[in-house]
């Protein structure tokens, strides 16, 4: 049976910058053939996180659903205001509902963090934040992530990255979460 990694990342803005990086970092998952499932922009769109609500939208449980399936995950953010975007940060409380699984929240999963920003200071931070988060979360972040500063790395409309070795950063990862998960 394939590998499965659900990319979740970018912003309400169809193909953003951090999209787009996405599907780069998923492209080499898929190159090692895993299967992928993308979770973007309108799918992110959530009520915001309540453990003491219990009742769920349809794309809460599909996120919720798809996360509990992964064998990997690639997390995308654009860095806004130094960390990650509220629209990523809501879709990421929801891991909570895995707490009682027998595989709790991203336990024992290989976890690929990009943040895209305009400058270095906001990408690395934005970085920093993925990381920690999935380590509260029980995940093992790749040994590579990626910063990309959006002021000169560029994504156009067919997705082709303007830094030849941006587009390899993100395959590597891509290709890091399916060589763990298969190590597993």
């Amino acid at each position: 049976m394939a590998i499965h990694v659900v990319g979740i990342g970018g912003s309400l803005r169809e193909n953003s910058q951090s999209e787009r990086a996405l599907r780069v970092a998923l492209a080499g998952a898929e190159e090692l053939g895993a299967k992928t499932t993308v979770i973007t922009g309108e799918d992110l769109v959530l009520p915001f996180y309540d453990p003491a609500v219990p009742e769920r939208s349809a794309a809460a449980r599909r996120l919720v659903e798809y996360l509990r399936e992964a064998d990997g995950v690639v997390l995308v953010s654009p860095g806004y205001h130094g960390t990650i975007s509220g629209l990523i940060k809501n879709a990421l409380d929801y891991i909570e509902d895995l707490r009682e699984d027998s595989r709790v929240y991203l336990d024992g999963r290989a976890v690929g963090c990009v943040a895209t920003a305009q400058g270095w200071q906001a990408a690395v931070t934005t970085l920093t934040s993925l990381r920690s988060i999935v380590h509260a979360l029980r995940g093992w972040p790749t040994p590579l992530g990626a910063a990309i500063n959006s002021a000169e790395v560029r994504f156009d409309g067919a997705g082709e990255c303007s830094s030849e070795s941006v587009a390899t950063t993100l395959r590597t990862i891509g290709r890091q979460v399916v060589e763990f998960a298969q190590s597993r």
